[in-house]
């Protein structure tokens, strides 16, 4: 394979209209010549770069193009290479807040318990609100560069009220009503997106600031409409009789000034940190009205830890984390920071085993952390779920009430790592919540929120049917959209996004650039082997294998594995239809002998030329694969290797041989064999051989290592089989369908077995993923996840069609992995409508 080009990548994103498509080369950034080593396989053959020494050295730590970067002291991005990591990396271990200025407000508006006058309790929030307007007038985060959003003018509001409490700021205060003046439209604008409970807080807000003395330059009509908001929402409200509504209107506290509620009725949702649901503007309204110490605790708090501005919620930082590591996960750079997410996970663990309000009574947060902790190896019981197993308890809860997609979807996640079939917890949340997600589906639209793409996304392709370098690219590119539901004021982690978005565009433009340039040397390969010269050979095919390869082993880091491991595919489909219709009896047999006798094979003669393309091509892969594995073990593994690739070859010779009798196994014996010939045994191993650095023997003699590789080979089998029916029928060829029908005889139809096949498949998912989560054994985690990402390629590969067969099905996924340029969409909020 030939060197990368040293190509710049720019490291400066493109500034765009909302909606406007922004392209981002593909090319690869530099790479320095110590970080590359040539290796020379056999004479005549072209040298290939190898990144091994790369690998090791990167495994964990940085990207190539940031590790040589830091030694160039280059940036990437809007700063250098270490400063972006190193932001990650804190941003990771304590998330940053961006101040709310709404939350704030009604913080400063508690008073100092016992005053006499009235004293404001905390000084340094209103001294804040004195130091933090806009030279527009108003206060909050401007975060797309509006004039006006009604965050925004929520924010203005309240911190007009607070200012005008303590009979201090005139200007600021002149200054904040005449803002509201000229953006008054904004209020009734339903196509702005509207922060949780606006048509009660800001109208009754509104009302209490005019009595208050405050005058609006605001039309008399334009007051009236803005009130009657209030009016229609009270309205809808007296007609509810939800458990939910309660928490609803203790959330929106502020909607005390109407007496709503009564104090008991608030105060029910205290947490034991004082809070009411972690808010500091519910927490600070409801101590406006009733003295509450637990509650002026809490407050009091957060004001020492973030001085006179408060966040919009506290405690999230469980959440926030988690969020992160999820993030990292989607946009395919969690590896680089994989110390700093196995602390946010241990300490994420021990909340969970603590029952900590922080981590249980948030919906959303819960099942994250379910779904995290579990794909990551740690012990989590689908019981704690078990408050939301129906959606009536799920419609009593805050997140119910108020049916926030972020929490359906994130309980739709949580409910698919079903480990077995008799979680029904897990299922039965599968149940509604899909139901419900569809729902918000037809009745919303896909362009209204820009959530609802990662909704339909979702509920089209299960998480075992996708793969890291699809999946990475798509939340890449979607990754402005990918913004939480409004609370009541936004709570953005300062800078972290961009941050974020700039380290992932980099490494996958990297890893785009070495994706070409491998499938370049595979090309090669293929004419050097004349693999092309094989008539019985699927056309196409390469491409195929090279991509199976590379959605399963998708770090750059890994070159030699994912080179190996699409070499072994491609002769597994190779000698798959040596046997199934490329060779005669004898040339079969020929082959075989061949095999047996490794090196020794001068020994027998040559049955035909295609005999001895085929088994040159197999005999000189495998030994260069041989030594390239052995030098990463440190041990000698070629007969290993010789030995799975003979196992797997007489096994399909003996399904040949069944149809060359016309012998109709029973199914019990077509599975035993064909578990087998599917060929995981060589693929799998090569593969684990250049990704494992140390992989001993007893490892792989080992029942765990034999059980996944069972499953595997299962589920990959029994998933070919049922995409392969119908043409293996027309051919008049036997598979485990037409077995189960042939052995009824005539007690089961076609479609009843493969009913029982996909639950079979489904049996098999479930019982390869619990032994790849649970503790580990003998099998290293790392091996194990191989063997899903496998599970997963099989998924896709076989999702419509047997994609290995058709070529044209697979052009897409094929073309976005490794030649489309990413194009990241802007979406303005503007574009953005409410759900409520």
């Amino acid at each position: 394979m030939a060197n990368p080009a040293r190509v710049s990548v720019s490291s400066t994103l493109l500034q765009s209209a909302p909606h406007q498509a922004v392209r981002l080369p593909a090319a690869p950034p530099s790479v320095s010549k110590c970080e590359l080593q040539v290796q020379h396989h056999g004479r005549g053959k072209p040298p290939r770069v190898s990144f091994a020494c790369l690998a090791s050295r990167l495994h964990s730590t940085e990207p190539a193009y940031v590790a040589e970067a830091m030694l160039a002291g280059q940036t990437i991005g809007p700063c250098s290479a270490v400063e972006l990591d190193a932001r990650i990396r804190k941003h990771l271990k304590k998330p940053e807040f961006s101040p709310s200025a709404y939350d704030t407000a009604w913080v400063a508006m508690v008073p100092l318990p016992d005053s006499d006058p009235q004293a404001p309790c905390f000084p340094r929030c209103v001294e804040w609100i004195l130091q933090n307007q806009h030279s527009s007038g108003s206060w909050g985060i401007n975060e797309f560069g509006l004039l006006a959003n009604k965050d925004i003018m929520l924010s203005t509001l309240a911190c007009i009220i607070a200012l005008k409490k303590w009979n201090i700021g005139s200007c600021h205060i002149r200054r904040g009503l005449e803002f509201i003046g000229r953006n008054v439209s904004t209020v009734k604008n339903e196509q702005i997106v509207s922060p949780v409970g606006f048509n009660l807080i800001f109208p009754g807000m509104l009302n209490h600031a005019i009595t208050m003395g405050l005058e609006f330059p605001v039309r008399e009509t334009d007051i009236s409409g803005i009130l009657h908001l209030r009016e229609m929402e009270l309205t809808r409200l007296a007609e509810e009789k939800s458990c939910g509504k309660e928490a609803y209107l203790a959330y929106v506290a502020e909607e005390r000034l109407v007496n709503l509620l009564d104090y008991n009725q608030v105060m029910k949702f205290q947490r034991k940190n004082g809070s009411l649901f972690n808010s500091p503007a519910a927490t600070a309204a409801a101590l406006v009205h009733y003295y509450d110490n637990k509650a002026l605790q809490y407050l009091d708090s957060i004001v020492r830890i973030f001085g006179g501005a408060v966040p919009t919620v506290y405690p999230q930082n469980i959440y926030y984390q988690l969020s992160m590591v999820d993030m990292l996960e989607k946009i395919g750079i969690s590896r680089h920071f994989s110390s700093d997410i196995n602390t946010i996970l241990d300490k994420a663990y021990i909340s969970w085993l603590q029952r900590e309000e922080e981590i249980i009574q948030d919906v959303e947060t819960c099942a994250m952390a379910f779904r995290l902790l579990r794909m990551n190896g740690y012990d989590v019981s689908s019981d704690e779920l078990s408050h939301v197993a129906e959606a009536s308890t799920f419609h009593n809860s805050l997140e119910g009430y108020l049916s926030q997609t972020n929490s359906l979807l994130e309980l739709y996640k949580a409910s698919k790592v079903c480990l077995s079939e008799n979680e029904l917890i897990l299922e039965n949340i599968s149940n509604w919540s899909g139901r419900l997600l569809t729902e918000k589906l037809c009745c919303n639209g896909t362009n209204r929120i820009p959530i609802f793409g990662e909704v339909e996304y979702t509920l089209k392709f299960p998480f075992y049917a996708t793969v890291e370098a699809l999946d990475r690219k798509r939340n890449i590119e979607h990754f402005d959209s990918r913004v939480s539901e409004p609370l009541k004021t936004k709570n953005l982690l300062c800078h972290v996004n961009q941050d974020l978005l700039d380290f992932a565009v980099q490494d996958f433009s990297f890893s785009q650039s070495i994706y070409q340039d491998e499938l370049s040397h595979l090309e090669r390969w293929e004419k050097e082997n004349r693999l092309h010269e094989l008539r019985f050979l699927r056309k196409g095919s390469l491409i195929n294998c090279y991509l199976s390869a590379a959605a399963t082993i998708s770090a750059h880091e890994f070159s030699d594995a994912r080179i190996a491991c699409a070499e072994t595919i491609a002769l597994v489909l190779v000698t798959d239809d040596f046997f199934d219709v490329g060779a005669s009896k004898e040339e079969q047999e020929n082959l075989i002998a061949l095999v047996e006798k490794w090196d020794q094979h001068h020994q027998v003669e040559f049955y035909s030329e295609q005999v001895e393309v085929v088994f040159s091509a197999l005999y000189t892969t495998v030994k260069q694969i041989g030594e390239m594995a052995s030098a990463v073990q440190n041990l000698d593994v070629t007969k290993h290797l010789d030995e799975t690739w003979l196992h797997y070859l007489r096994s399909a010779a003996t399904e040949a041989g069944w149809r060359w009798s016309e012998y109709v196994p029973t199914v019990e014996q077509y599975m035993t064999e064909a578990v087998t010939s599917f060929g995981m045994g060589p693929i799998i191993l090569t593969s684990l051989y250049l990704v494992q650095q140390k992989l001993e023997n007893h490892i792989i003699k080992d029942p765990e290592y034999n059980e996944l590789l069972k499953l595997m080979g299962t589920c990959g089998r029994l998933l070919n089989d049922t995409q392969g029916f119908e043409r293996e029928s027309s051919d008049g060829k036997l598979n485990v369908i037409s077995l189960r029908v042939l052995h009824s005889e005539g007690s089961m139809s076609i479609e009843a077995a493969q009913e029982v096949i996909q639950e079979s498949i489904a049996s098999c998912r479930r019982d390869l993923l619990r032994l790849v989560v649970r503790e580990e054994r003998v099998v290293p985690r790392p091996c194990k996840d191989v063997f899903w990402r496998f599970c997963k390629t099989a998924h896709l590969f076989y999702c419509h069609t047997d994609g290995f067969s058709s070529p044209k099905e697979m052009l897409c996924t094929m073309n976005a992995i490794f030649r489309e340029p990413l194009k990241l969409q802007i979406t303005s909020p503007l574009a953005v409508q409410s759900e409520k």
